[in-house]
């Protein structure tokens, strides 16, 4: 892999850090709650030898400070033009999974003129429901009663394939390594922030770049249905199912997220 650099930004009140590697034309990869980028340095393998990719932290996550209060996509979506700004990119191609995706339509609705290209991986249109809502809620008051680690332990059968936690364990710890940067405090706040966002299911119509939807084919979380959703509403764009992979499909499935993906912006 190309060599990486590293920097660190303030973005109003917290200071996000973010990675770069490869070279070419830019690419911004947000990864899912509650890891960090260190998620998509299997694919950036192979796609750090055609592309620039601009890999942060999102708010709250990874070495990133959470700042004030709820981490909200308007937030996070600042978070993203200022790093853009830092790397000197104008516009670029955006693929985000969960929250990532979450992010990305906000930064659509006030940054529209930025972005390339879509890639929607393992995420959803439409705001949570009052359960949902109230879920996040509970599971942000428990977090900061509870600690982290049995938010992390329920987390686990919900974001990975049952293939994936039967036969790589290695993908499983992986993944609660880079959970455990996160403090109860952050995981909170991440929380709170994914109950108020928006819905987007009318913003899909105004997405006029070339889109690519991945999900995996054990995702409980969002999977085939919310894809679909986002396909019929998103004119030309195509979904495409990564096999035995779930929520996590990219760190799951890290070979095949990266042809599909290097598919994809090859035809931007």
């Amino acid at each position: 892999m190309s060599a990486t650099t590293s920097r660190r930004i303030n973005s109003e009140d917290a200071e996000i850090f973010y990675w770069t590697l490869g070279d070419g034309p830019p690419v911004v990869l947000l990864h899912p709650f509650p890891v960090h980028h260190e998620f998509w340095l299997p694919v950036a393998e192979t796609l750090s030898a055609r592309y620039r990719l601009i890999l942060p932290d999102l708010r709250g996550h990874g070495e990133s400070g959470v700042g004030e209060g709820p981490a909200t996509m308007q937030k996070h979506s600042a978070d993203l033009a200022r790093v853009m700004d830092d790397t000197e990119v104008g516009r670029a191609a955006m693929v985000g999974v969960s929250i990532g995706g979450y992010a990305i339509f906000e930064f659509w609705r006030k940054h529209r003129e930025r972005v390339a290209g879509l890639g929607l991986c393992n995420t959803k249109a439409p705001a949570d429901t009052p359960e949902a809502r109230a879920g996040r809620l509970e599971a942000a008051s428990d977090v900061l009663e509870r600690g982290t680690e049995p938010f992390f332990e329920s987390m686990m059968p919900k974001l990975f394939g049952k293939r994936t936690r039967e036969n790589r364990p290695d993908l499983v710890d992986g993944a609660l390594r880079m959970m455990r940067k996160m403090s109860a405090d952050d995981i909170a706040q991440v929380q709170r922030g994914m109950a108020e966002r928006a819905d987007s299911i009318e913003t899909l119509k105004t997405i006029d770049v070339p889109t690519l939807i991945l999900t995996g084919d054990e995702d409980l979380m969002t999977g085939v249905n919310e894809a679909e959703l986002m396909r019929q509403r998103i004119a030309g764009s195509r979904v495409r199912v990564i096999p035995k992979a779930g929520h996590y499909s990219p760190w799951e499935q890290p070979e095949e997220a990266a042809r599909l993906l290097r598919n994809f912006l090859d035809g931007i």
